[in-house]
């Protein structure tokens, strides 16, 4: 497995187009606890679904894992092995904290690549959405790359095109940025990598949303 963990860098030089994923650092290091609380239940719903479908001991991948909380701590406490990946050092540096049974690498999922067959599961709520466009796909050729046959995926991704940033995100002082090109690509790209799309929920928030994407590699679960 590889993964790209260097410490986080400094801004561009002056007049160049600052690094989007450089903003999604800093503003998820400065929001981390303005972000996720760290006895924070949210998605309940949703984990307890993703764990009717994993076998016991399951190996899961939570990218954009964020703190560890809830996804990587409620994975592992059910006696899942819970991998985490996210570009944040404060996150990460929480996650390792919060959830000391996962492991938690400080790196750009974008540059992280692991075995074929490595995984029962992905997670990646709210994460794809960080990436530029053009990386999203290649994102979830991978992903479907990771999956054992059978495997699942759990994804939220943004429901409408919109490509833009919110400055002093959550109070916290920082920019943050996002770019989605809505649910219909998404689906697209979901059924191209090479996964069978499961369903789909509409979540709301504010004027707009976001979309619970399930997803399954086709073939059967190993005895």
């Amino acid at each position: 497995m590889t993964f790209s963990d260097a410490p986080g860098t400094p801004g561009s030089p002056t007049g160049a187009p600052e690094d989007p994923k450089e903003v999604v650092r800093r503003g998820y290091d400065a929001a981390s606890h303005a972000y996720r609380a760290d006895d924070d239940d949210a998605y309940a719903p949703w984990i307890a679904d993703l764990l009717d479908r994993l076998p016991d001991g399951a190996d899961v991948l939570d990218l954009g894992c964020g703190c560890g909380v809830p996804v990587a701590r409620s994975l592992s406490a059910a006696g899942h092995a819970v991998t985490g990946v996210d570009l944040s050092d404060v996150q990460v540096r929480r996650a390792r904290a919060l959830v000391p049974n996962a492991t938690f690498h400080r790196a750009d999922a974008a540059a992280t690549d692991f075995p074929a067959a490595s995984f029962d599961a992905v997670v990646c709520l709210y994460m794809l959405i960080h990436l530029p466009l053009a990386e999203q796909p290649l994102l979830l050729s991978r992903v479907a790359r990771w999956l054992r046959p059978g495997g699942s995926l759990l994804a939220i991704a943004g429901h409408g095109p919109w490509t833009g940033t919110e400055d002093n995100w959550l109070g916290a002082g920082a920019t943050m940025w996002w770019s989605h090109p809505g649910a219909d690509t998404y689906r697209k790209w979901i059924t191209a990598a090479g996964l069978t799309p499961e369903g789909e929920e509409f979540v709301p928030e504010g004027d707009g949303g976001h979309v619970l994407f399930r997803a399954r590699r086709p073939g059967a679960r190993p005895s």
